[in-house]
């Protein structure tokens, strides 16, 4: 890759810019949303799950008249729920205070069944927290409730532990999945290493750390893990008060399962927003208690499977990642490529970068891709740009040497093509075949008696302004200006190789003369109305051999073509063109063709036929047609 001083500081600056932005937390939030894209295109696959939940309705609250769960309700629930021998059940509403009555009720179920754990919370500077019932203080019955949520309001972590220092506390979906596991036939592994892992299970769990994924300067509290999954899977048997009272659920649903209890009414607004949640007309909003059951379910998973945490790069692999899509990007620049090529390279480009993370993700490791695909767009586009501005200026010298002997847009096909023209410091004649157009205004002397010089000139201008960036646009080239009339080829100055390249330049040709008719009635509608008297135009289009090349001396010359195709265009032009009654606002052009540009034009056009002809100074006829309309 050859990369100059000025691109090589280019790409330094973009490095340094991109990495100083993500490291600064400013790309933070782009990165968590191509995450949350992720995790809903590869969620954890669960075929079954040890957790159950009973949700609580409005209907619910209603019923007992009263918008907190009762120390009474509570007590029913879990004398119903214990004949099924769950192995754990948590409890997802607050009770450090009792909610009457049924509280002393309440209180003997929590100190008979030591597999219930009621939830707690730790409380930030943000949020208060929840102490504990007070017969359940130091206990192994409580679990908090905290998970920790984003700048953007969504939850994507969840917590084993909290501590303040002094004190270790653990969440509520830890707590009951110790209870489940302790109950196993194995007993179960949780302790920790010299490197700070967690030995749970069949796994080994990395502490999350504050730059770990795309998170960076994120504050971590306690022992926490990324969430497997947007929204809790559907394998999570859930079941409505109402419906569990009536008896009309499996048995299987609850025994030996940790089933959790907890409200689902909105008016509890005990909601939070996950990776699923950025459209919440979609998705709504995941419950408390769905939340708890599916960071239990992940734990379990973790314990019992051997399922990998999901992994993320180091902060040393992450740099050199945004530093290798940077470099990558100045190396297409190296390329002399279309806009269109470019484009089609820059999208590929992201395209294969964001293969490459989802390809990683689904393999259980989560790579940046926002940092690096900046780094990409940046790199490739302003080291485009700079090479782009340093050959505009050795193409300015060119002009400097050429800009008197031929036209701006043939100057350009040179520059692209310049091995084919140059030969002793001048460009060589060449052999094409070509299309050409000659185009002239009716009447336009005796307009021109009639107008002051000012006024002349200015209309003059209006009209050439509006018709020669037509002949660019279909990749025609203006040979020159005689008076009024437009002297121009389709089909130069690089000669053409093959009949399908000569076809579309004499499509092009008859396109661009349609498109100068539409423009002129345009002008003429304008001219009217400034007091100016409109007009017609005469077009004569012919295809065949013609020579290309230079002539004058070394302080005059100028680019041209020549040959008997040229002459045929011309007298196309003029041919009986007394008899031509322009219709200044509906067809104010008259398009003459030969046979043999019609014979490229593969029946695309509506024409009519004006009979085999003499042109002048010539013996043999040649059939002539007018073009009357795009088919």
């Amino acid at each position: 890759m050859k990369v100059n001083n000025i691109q090589l500081l280019i790409l330094t600056l973009v490095f340094i810019s991109v990495l100083l932005l993500y490291k600064n937390s400013k790309l933070e939030f782009l990165e968590l949303y191509a995450y949350d894209l992720l995790i809903q295109h590869h969620p954890a696959k669960i075929e079954t799950s040890s957790v159950t939940v009973i949700t609580l309705t409005e209907n619910d609250f209603r019923k007992q008249k009263r918008w907190e769960i009762s120390d009474e309700l509570l007590a029913n629930i879990l004398i119903q729920l214990l004949d099924y021998q769950p192995r754990a059940i948590g409890i997802d509403a607050y009770r450090d205070f009792p909610v009457p009555p049924g509280n002393k009720r309440l209180e003997k179920l929590f100190q008979s069944y030591q597999n219930i754990i009621v939830t707690t919370k730790f409380g930030n500077k943000k949020e208060k927290g929840f102490a504990s019932p007070p017969v359940l203080k130091d206990t192994d019955q409580t679990g908090l409730s905290d998970m920790p949520v984003d700048s953007d309001n969504i939850i994507r972590r969840g917590i084993l532990y909290l501590d303040d220092n002094k004190s270790i506390f653990y969440s509520l979906s830890f707590r009951l999945a110790m209870n489940y596991l302790q109950q196993e036939k194995e007993p179960i592994r949780f302790d920790g290493d010299e490197q700070g892992n967690l030995h749970f299970g069949k796994s080994t769990l990395k502490p999350f750390k504050p730059t770990s994924g795309g998170y960076e300067d994120n504050e971590i509290r306690g022992f926490q893990f990324l969430l497997d999954f947007c929204k809790p899977s559907e394998s999570i048997h859930r079941y409505d008060l109402a419906t569990f009272q009536a008896g009309n659920i499996p048995a299987e649903d609850f025994h030996n399962k940790i089933v959790l209890i907890g409200t689902v009414a909105q008016s509890h607004k005990d909601h939070a927003l996950t990776s699923c949640n950025r459209q919440t007309e979609k998705d709504q909003p995941v419950s408390g208690v769905l939340l708890h059951a599916a960071a239990t379910d992940q734990l379990l998973r973790f314990a019992q499977q051997g399922k990998s945490q999901l992994n993320t790069a180091t902060d040393f692999q992450e740099i050199l990642w945004i530093l290798l899509w940077t470099l990558l990007g100045g190396f297409i620049s190296q390329h002399s490529l279309s806009l269109l090529q470019q484009s089609i390279i820059w999208v590929g480009g992201l395209g294969i970068l964001f293969f490459i993370t989802d390809l990683l993700f689904a393999n259980n490791f989560w790579l940046i891709c926002v940092s690096p695909a900046i780094a990409w767009l940046l790199a490739s586009i302003l080291t485009t740009a700079q090479k782009a501005a340093q050959e505009k200026k050795d193409r300015s010298l060119l002009m400097n040497l050429f800009s008197k002997h031929v036209a701006p847009e043939i100057a350009e096909e040179i520059w692209q093509n310049h091995e084919l023209f140059f030969a002793g410091g001048r460009p060589l004649p060449q052999k094409t075949t070509a299309t050409v157009i000659f185009t002239d205004l009716q009447h336009f002397t005796t307009i021109a008696e009639e107008l002051e010089p000012e006024i002349l000139f200015n209309w003059l201008n209006d009209y050439l302004e509006g018709m020669t960036p037509l002949v660019a646009k279909y990749k025609g080239v203006v040979v020159r200006f005689i008076g009024d009339a437009i002297f121009g080829a389709f089909g130069i100055p690089i000669p053409r190789q093959s009949e399908a390249e000569i076809r579309q330049d004499a499509i092009n040709a008859v396109n661009c003369s349609l498109a100068m008719q539409e423009k002129l009635i345009e002008l003429n509608k304008k001219w009217k109305q400034q007091g100016l008297k409109p007009v017609g135009m005469r077009i004569g289009l012919y295809t065949g051999s013609l020579a290309t090349g230079n002539i004058g001396d070394k302080d005059r010359m100028e680019y041209t073509i020549h040959g008997d195709t040229v002459n045929i265009a011309a007298r196309l032009e003029t041919f009986d063109k007394a008899q031509f009654k322009p219709d200044f606002f509906t067809q104010p052009c008259r398009i003459i063709i030969g046979e043999k540009t019609l014979q490229y034009l593969d029946n695309q056009f509506q024409v009519k036929a004006m009979g085999k002809i003499e042109l002048r100074g010539k013996k043999e006829t040649i059939s002539v047609y007018e073009i009357i309309k795009k088919n």
